[in-house]
């Protein structure tokens, strides 16, 4: 058996390389070594080329909230992050949770379900808990009907139920 690497996986190989070329290169390269804080934020670079240009600037605000420190400066710069991370993510787990729930419902109005040997279909997509023996409990010989009808077990082809084609025709 060949395993052939598909073409998503091979993007997001490409991408964590890219990725991790743009974390290390900086520090393999030397880059910012000739600087006193080689990697300060865009505000301090900013800060100090305005001092530069006009030394009697004043700026036209104060921050709302001085931290300490500068590590409690970069907590909370995590924490921002990482709360932006948990809303976007959230985000695109809803759609996809949308976009699957909706082809499950188109699916389920096309006729496909879970069916069982006397062709009765449970609308919901899955196993009820049942006693043992019902056509409900797992490993019952509920099947699936696709829109292509194959009637292989919910299980698969080598689940408990097996291929019941022969047994419904």
């Amino acid at each position: 058996m060949s395993t052939r690497i598909s073409r998503n996986t091979k993007i997001n190989g490409l991408l964590l390389l890219v990725v991790v070329a743009l974390a290390v290169l900086p520090l393999v390269l030397g880059l910012g070594d000739h600087k006193e804080e080689p990697f300060t934020g865009a505000d301090a670079e900013a800060e100090t080329a305005i001092t530069e240009l006009q030394p009697d600037y004043e700026p036209w605000f104060s921050p709302l909230y001085e931290p300490p420190s500068g590590e409690i400066e970069s907590a909370l710069f995590a924490l921002q992050a990482a709360l932006g991370a948990g809303v976007l993510a959230y985000y695109f787990g809803l759609r996809r949770g949308r976009r699957q729930g909706a082809a499950l419902a188109a699916a389920d109005e096309g006729g496909a379900g879970l069916t069982d040997g006397a062709g009765r279909t449970d609308r919901a997509g899955g196993t009820d808990s049942g006693s043992p023996g019902s056509p409900e409990a797992p490993g019952s010989g509920a099947t699936r009907s696709d829109a292509q009808g194959s009637g292989l077990s919910a299980a698969g082809p080598g689940g408990p139920a097996g291929d019941v084609r022969d047994r419904d025709a």
